[in-house]
């Protein structure tokens, strides 16, 4: 009985001489991974220059703000195709009859922010201590439309010497 080897199975392969390990595929996944990251980071400074704050609990919420016994304005500002419901502890912010929106759209079905704009002077006129406004949107909403009215409840409009600021404390919230 005689064996008969193969010359292909015993002759070594010149990558296993060397010793060598093959690093490309490694070398490509990182670099994956790399550029990956990369465009992540710069996706999420967008976001990052949205001044968006968390509402503060405890001790520190009440600290700067004046007069602790006056009312709280409670403002919450929600964005829906028939328009911006403006809600809060005053007649300014107060439910419209039936249901409709403090600020109806326009006839071209956009969002009037100038107007919500000049409904907040007057908030702000009326609770000059308030800087908090809780804002949300019907999911359908365009994003645009979200950083419109956060433009309109923050400051006032013209040029940047004539800008005030009105509630720069903007939380998103959900229906």
């Amino acid at each position: 009985m005689a064996f008969h080897y193969s010359r292909r199975k015993l002759k070594p392969r010149e990558e296993e001489e060397g010793g060598e390990l093959n690093i490309v595929p490694y070398l490509d996944i990182l670099m994956n991974l790399i550029i990956f990251m990369l465009l992540s980071i710069t996706g999420l400074t967008a976001f990052g220059a949205l001044n968006v704050n968390a509402p503060s609990y405890g001790a520190t919420a009440g600290v700067g703000q004046g007069d602790a016994d006056a009312p709280k304005l409670n403002l919450s500002v929600l964005i829906s195709h028939k328009g911006l419901f403006v809600r809060g502890n005053s007649p300014e912010a107060a439910p419209a009859e039936g249901g409709a929106p403090t600020v109806p759209v326009r006839a071209d079905g956009t969002h009037d922010f100038a107007a919500l704009t000049a409904r907040m002077v007057k908030l702000k006129a009326a609770f000059p201590q308030e800087t908090k406004v809780v804002v949300a949107a019907d999911p359908d909403i365009p994003y645009e439309a979200l950083i419109q009215t956060m433009d309109a409840l923050r400051e006032t409009a013209g040029t940047a010497a004539e800008r005030k600021l009105l509630f720069p404390d903007v939380t998103l919230g959900v229906l």
